[in-house]
């Protein structure tokens, strides 16, 4: 190879490089760089509103929503009112009902069932005794007999013949184990004849106690 053929081949393998020349004017290439900015600002923007939009959009299905459960409750609350005002009469009853058991307890409170004293006594007389004539004397409660220093609420008194005087102690005996009565006492007890039979004549009495209240009227309606 001759030593022309040799520079040339050098040459061509050499890269060439060319200087760059911006022949734009300055005012066109601001005038993009600004655009660009305005771009990215009116993008910022719309950005901006349609978060708000929907912010608001939110806000506006909340304040529907309470808007909402107020008029329920407010519906709810009218309704409460109006089904109070229909059940006031009610309380009224009930009211008139518990003023009307207070005054018949307090009148009939003290009410002593004599049919039931007198069965439960007819089933206590002794054998070998027999009543003539008897008597209940209701006496205001916590007041004491004439005669006798515990408080009751009346007197038996009973007049009546035994055989003995042991009966009549039997008598007296059988008023003491009923709850009804207390403090059983007689008055006199004297010996005649009756026929050739020789028997007791005798009087007692005995305080009747609280139990001989019914206490039906004291019973709370309906119980």
């Amino acid at each position: 190879m001759t030593g022309s053929h040799a520079e040339t081949l050098r040459i061509s393998s050499t890269a060439v490089v060319l200087p760059r020349v911006n022949l734009l004017p300055p005012e066109i290439a601001a005038g993009r760089a600004f655009r660009k900015v305005q771009c990215a600002l009116g993008a910022g923007v719309l950005a901006t509103f349609g978060i708000v939009g929907v912010l608001f959009l939110l806000a506006s299905s909340s304040a529907k929503n309470a808007g909402e459960q107020v008029n329920a409750a407010t519906a709810r609350s009218s309704q409460l009112t109006v089904e109070a005002a229909r059940y006031a009469e009610v309380s009224r009853v009930y009211a008139r009902a518990a003023a009307a058991q207070v005054m018949l307890t307090q009148a009939m409170g003290e009410e002593v069932r004599y049919s039931q004293l007198l069965n439960d006594l007819s089933l206590r007389v002794p054998e070998n005794v027999w009543v003539k004539a008897l008597s209940f004397n209701q006496l205001a409660a916590g007041v004491a007999p004439l005669g006798s220093v515990t408080p009751g609420v009346g007197v038996l008194s009973v007049t009546g013949m035994a055989f003995d005087h042991d009966d009549v102690a039997v008598w007296l005996e059988s008023l003491a184990a009923q709850k009804s009565y207390s403090d059983p006492d007689f008055a006199n007890s004297t010996e005649s004849l009756l026929g050739t039979r020789e028997v007791v004549t005798f009087s007692s009495t005995a305080n009747l106690t609280t139990a001989t209240y019914s206490g039906r009227y004291a019973k709370p309606a309906g119980s």
